[in-house]
């Protein structure tokens, strides 16, 4: 509403009706932006673009708070956390908003007013499929807690246009299918191509000397493609801190050559920009083997150039000089994919402007932080000297002397030792020359992390064991965290209200005051709610599993689940074979005394990972056979849901009761779904492996349900010579297993089906599945019979949930906080906006 005319020299005054939060005046917005936004009228609108007009109106109510938060960004005196992710699996937007603007009510009774219904809405949302699991869902969560921290934030990622694959099960095999995220826009995000990037490929370097006779390299590219910046809010929990994620999309500088097109090259004309545009086209599964994928390392140094280039032109638009970059922003590497910025951070600064190559380096060396987030070596990413040297030339001449310098840094405090110096160095010699990222990352950055106390230890004692002997005081522990506002209050409202009824709100944005949970264990009352509760959630999924798979489960069965990403050293073959073992009792004995379970598996194998694609079919397998023997009498169901995703894992960690957490000791690095299960009063059955062993340390070994190796037996074994075959002949039950599949039992006779799965146990085992075998046996009886004591279970549940403050992401970013970054909150102030911010001056 304009208050004043409009001339030259004039202020204009908008007053603030159009973000107000009546209901009268949320639903003239949703009318306002299906009309003029949408285009269209109520009586010929789709379901998607009343979603559409809604969170248009959600977006405006955060666009305050977002443009402040961005101004805080360019004060000189602000310290900015920049988070680089090639991952961000954010999951749906719009109740999550909701929630953290704490406008959820007002809004519901809004939609409810119009004839629509909020649920439905929430369910249209398309989910952004823009990473692979836990990786791109830690980034989110930490996005999540940095903004509800007030801590000045950036996100930089990628704008993948086909995110993960959406998957599909036919006949039992997994199926993907392309993710078309954006094919109905995307209304939480704005385009800002005025702060586009160029971003350079492949070509060759020149030397020369400058004005002032110093040496200097300049980089001739091949390719020139251009970043549009995309950025979406990211709003804290009921504070007035809205960050951005800003994801990069790629494009040609031109997108038609016009010359090409009038000589009558008409692909031609449009050949540059397809090509340009397939660097940010599709995400690759992470599973996938990266050996000679030239468009991954494109992918991965086009958006760190972009980020690193936008955060140097916020720094000088500031007011401030490039040698105090480093106090400016704090970098942190979300693995190694980012890690190419150490060699482009000092492209930038030396190339582009002029600083001399120690100035450069100390300017580096202080800004990057590195977390590690794999044990697994095969994992640490690695390129080819010849694939680097094509792609990216001036970063191998920049790698090449950073490793020169640093090698006669090491040769003086490591004299004489050459293996060492193998090991340390950022070139791999052997077979086809390889650059370790790793490596570039150790020893172009400030601080490096493991991601739970025992990955730590161990990337102290093995895969970075020599840069750990050479600068121990560059290593510590930040265990990860998720965000209860998203895995608690979001996917589990009737719990959370059953919480905060007892010990009030304040524990989820302080998760250690569900403690206060433990002085209502002993209420019979509160324990007969939350099994109410529990009941509700597992009655709505099985439902929800019966539409989806046309499965039939029982509710009042335990829900045994399983989901992550499907891969080898997670062993959700090792569950399997219990499942079998459980099977073959009922055959023996069909009156055998089971506890009814129902096995809920869920998660996507990369689609060029034939043995991970193998054991969904049998899972899938083994479920078309137990769910139809008419011994087994419903007592065991087998699920495999599809498709699993953040909406998925909202329905499923809710209802589960038994969360299964049985990697090899020593394979994973810290886990996050184990977080969010037993927020969710889940009780644990696992390794010590990651978190797994800090969650036991905080909700009680009597509450969580250990078996399997330690770390250092796997070791011992391993070094004495695994023999898996030993275990299989020596244990009359495995060996019945193994032959009942071997014998074509669930593979209608096929004995050959999964011949590479079993052959592949019993001769190799890399994960020690036989290992372990009798250990988890013997423990799921236990599980077994301690849920058959309901009052007891619904005990140790509670606990689960009270003990878990430790695993908020809030108090993973308060670690990296005050011992990383060494940042504050900076909070953020709205002045009035009707006094002030709505002033335009013409």
């Amino acid at each position: 509403m304009v208050t004043a005319p409009m001339s030259p020299g004039s202020s204009v005054h908008v007053e603030d009706d159009r973000t107000g939060l009546s209901l009268e005046t949320i639903r003239r917005a949703m009318a306002d932006n299906l009309y003029y936004v949408q285009g269209k009228l109520p009586e010929n609108a789709s379901r998607n673009d009343f979603y559409m007009a809604l969170a248009y109106t959600v977006r405006d109510r955060l666009m305050p708070r977002w443009l402040h938060s961005i101004r805080n960004y360019s004060k000189p005196e602000t310290r900015v956390v920049a988070y680089l992710s090639a991952e961000f699996l954010l999951g749906p937007h719009l109740e999550n908003n909701l929630i953290n603007l704490g406008i959820q009510d007002p809004v519901r009774q809004a939609v409810k007013d119009s004839g629509l219904d909020l649920q439905e809405l929430i369910e249209q949302e398309e989910e952004p499929g823009l990473g692979n699991g836990g990786l791109g869902r830690l980034a989110a969560c930490y996005m999540d807690s940095l903004a509800s921290l007030e801590i000045p934030a950036l996100g930089y990622g990628i704008r993948y246009e086909f995110g993960i694959f959406d998957q599909e099960i036919c006949d039992g095999w997994q199926v993907e299918i392309t993710d078309k995220w954006l094919q109905f826009g995307n209304p939480w995000e704005i385009a800002r191509p005025e702060a586009a990037v160029v971003v350079k490929f492949g070509g060759h370097t020149e030397s020369y000397t400058d004005d002032r006779g110093r040496y200097r390299s300049r980089w001739i590219p091949a390719q020139v493609v251009k970043g549009i910046p995309y950025d979406t809010p990211i709003a804290g929990y009921q504070v007035n801190t809205v960050n951005t994620l800003r994801l990069w999309k790629s494009e040609a500088p031109e997108s038609f050559d016009f010359q090409a097109f009038n000589i009558g090259d008409y692909y031609g004309a449009v050949d540059a920009k397809v090509v340009s545009e397939n660097i940010s086209k599709v995400l690759y599964p992470n599973d996938e083997p990266i050996q000679g994928k030239e468009l991954r390392l494109m992918q991965q140094f086009f958006f760190v150039s972009c980020a690193l280039q936008d955060m140097i032109r916020i720094h000088l638009d500031s007011g401030r000089r490039l040698d105090s970059f480093h106090e400016k922003f704090t970098v942190q590497l979300n693995d190694t994919h980012p890690a190419i910025g150490v060699a482009e951070l000092m492209r930038l600064l030396i190339d582009e402007h002029y600083i001399q190559w120690e100035a450069a380096w100390d300017v580096t060396r202080r800004t990057f932080a590195f977390t590690n987030h794999t044990l697994l070596p095969e994992a640490l990413e690695k390129w080819s000297v010849n694939l680097l040297g094509r792609i990216l030339p001036r970063h191998l001449d920049i790698i090449f002397e950073i490793n020169r310098r640093f090698l006669d840094q090491v040769r003086l405090r490591f004299m004489g030792d050459e293996v060492r110096i193998r090991e340390l160095s950022l070139i791999d010699e052997r077979g086809d020359r390889s650059v370790r990222m790793a490596n570039l990352a150790c020893v172009g950055g400030f601080s490096i992390n493991g991601v739970a106390a025992l990955h730590t230890e161990l990337v102290k004692s093995t895969i970075l064991k020599s840069f750990y002997d050479l600068s121990p005081e560059k290593f510590n522990n930040k265990t990860n965290g998720v965000t209860p506002r998203r895995w608690m209050v979001q996917s589990n409202p009737r719990l959370a209200r059953l919480i905060s009824s007892k010990i009030g709100e304040n524990w989820i944005k302080h998760l250690y005051d569900l403690r206060g949970l433990e002085g209502c264990i002993e209420d019979g009352g509160f324990r007969h709610e939350w099994r109410q509760i529990k009941l509700a959630i597992k009655r709505d999924l099985a439902t929800y599993i019966r539409e989806r798979t046309g499965i039939v489960v029982n509710p009042e069965s335990m829900f045994d689940v399983q989901v992550k990403r499907i891969h080898e050293y997670k062993r959700q073959h090792l569950n399997v074979l219990h499942i079998i073992t459980l099977y073959n009792r009922i055959k023996a004995n069909p009156d055998a005394d089971i506890t009814p379970r129902t096995f809920i598996f869920g998660g996507k194998a990369a689609p060029g990972y034939h043995m991970a694609k193998l054991m969904i079919k049998f899972i899938t397998a083994v479920g078309d056979v137990v769910n139809h023997d008419p011994d087994v009498r419903d007592r065991l169901k087998v699920v495999f849901l599809p498709d699993y995703n953040v909406t998925f894992g909202q329905r499923v960690y809710p209802a589960a009761e038994l969360s299964e957490q049985i990697s090899l000791a020593g394979k994973e690095a810290s886990g996050t779904g184990n977080m969010k299960f037993a927020m969710n009063g889940a009780l644990t059955i696992g390794t010590l492996d990651g978190a797994n062993v800090e969650i036991r340390e905080e909700v009680g070994e009597e509450n969580f349900f250990l078996f399997g190796l330690r770390t250092e037996e796997v070791n011992t074994l391993r070094a004495q010579g695994y023999n898996p075959w030993d275990y299989y002949s020596s244990n009359e039950t495995l060996k019945r297993v193994i032959d009942l599949v071997g014998s074509g039992h669930f593979s209608h006779g096929d004995t050959g089906l999964f011949r590479p799965l079993l052959d592949n146990l019993l001769h190799h085992d890399p994960f020690m599945l036989l290992a372990d075998y009798q250990s988890y046996i013997d423990c799921q009886d236990g599980v077994g019979s301690a849920y058959q004591d309901q009052e007891h279970w619904t005990r140790m549940s509670i606990l689960n949930t009270a003990r878990t403050g430790k695993f908020s992401s809030d108090r993973s970013i308060r670690d990296y906080c005050d011992d990383i970054w060494k940042v504050q909150p900076v909070p953020v102030t709205l002045e009035d906006y009707d006094q002030a911010e709505a002033v335009l001056t013409v």
